[in-house]
C-alpha cells in the first residue's frame, strides 16, 4: 500500500526582469502568481527589476537570505540580445547548478515551439539553500515550465521524488561547516 502524503505549501517568489513592462503590465509574472496560488503554495514575494546584472543579482541573494521565501522564479532576460544578462547575473552565485532543470526545459518547449527553444537560457541552481528558476518572459515558457516541471517537483505528495522533501537539507554543508 502506498503512503498518502499531506500537501505542504511552499512559499515562492516571482521576479521579472524588464526594461519595458510594468507590474501592471507583466502577463508571464501573473502567469506564474496565478498557477503558484492554485497550487496551494504561497507567494512570498513578487517583484520587477531592470535588465541590469546587479540589481538581478542583488533581488535573488536578498529574497535568498529570507526565511519566508522557499523558491524563486525569475522571468525573463534569458535569451541573447545584449539586455538579456538574467542567466549572467545568477549562474555565478549559484552554490549547485540544476543542468536538469535546463534539459527537461528545452525538451518541453521543443515540443512547443521546435527549434526556438535554442534562444533561450532556462536554468536552475540553489543560493543560500533556496532554489531559483531562471525563465524566459513569454507567459507560454511559464505556462510550459510550471505545468511541466514546477508544479510537480514543488509538490511533496510527487513521487518517487521532489524538491520539497530535500528543501530542509539544501543547506547540510553550510550546517557542517559551521561546526
Amino acid at each position: 500500500m502506498a503512503v498518502q502524503r499531506s500537501f505542504i505549501p511552499v512559499r515562492i517568489a516571482v521576479l521579472t526582469v524588464s526594461d519595458s513592462r510594468s507590474l501592471d503590465e507583466d502577463r508571464s509574472g501573473q502567469t506564474l502568481v496565478e498557477r503558484i496560488l492554485e497550487a496551494g503554495h504561497l507567494l512570498g514575494a513578487r517583484d520587477i527589476v531592470t535588465d541590469d546584472k546587479d540589481l538581478i543579482r542583488d533581488k535573488v541573494l536578498g529574497w535568498s537570505k529570507d526565511e519566508n521565501i522557499d523558491v524563486i522564479i525569475t522571468t525573463g532576460g534569458t535569451g541573447f540580445t545584449g539586455r538579456d544578462v538574467t542567466p549572467d547575473a545568477l549562474e555565478p552565485i549559484f552554490e549547485k547548478r540544476m543542468d536538469g532543470f535546463s534539459a527537461l526545459f528545452q525538451r518541453l518547449s521543443y515540443d512547443k515551439i521546435g527549434t526556438s527553444t535554442i534562444q533561450s537560457r532556462a536554468t536552475g541552481g540553489v543560493v543560500n539553500a533556496t532554489f531559483v528558476f531562471v525563465l524566459p518572459g513569454s507567459p507560454g515558457a511559464c505556462r510550459d515550465a510550471w505545468d511541466g516541471i514546477l508544479k510537480h517537483q514543488l509538490d511533496y505528495r510527487h513521487m518517487p521524488c521532489n524538491f520539497v522533501e530535500i528543501m530542509p537539507r539544501l543547506d547540510e554543508h553550510l550546517r557542517r561547516s559551521k561546526s
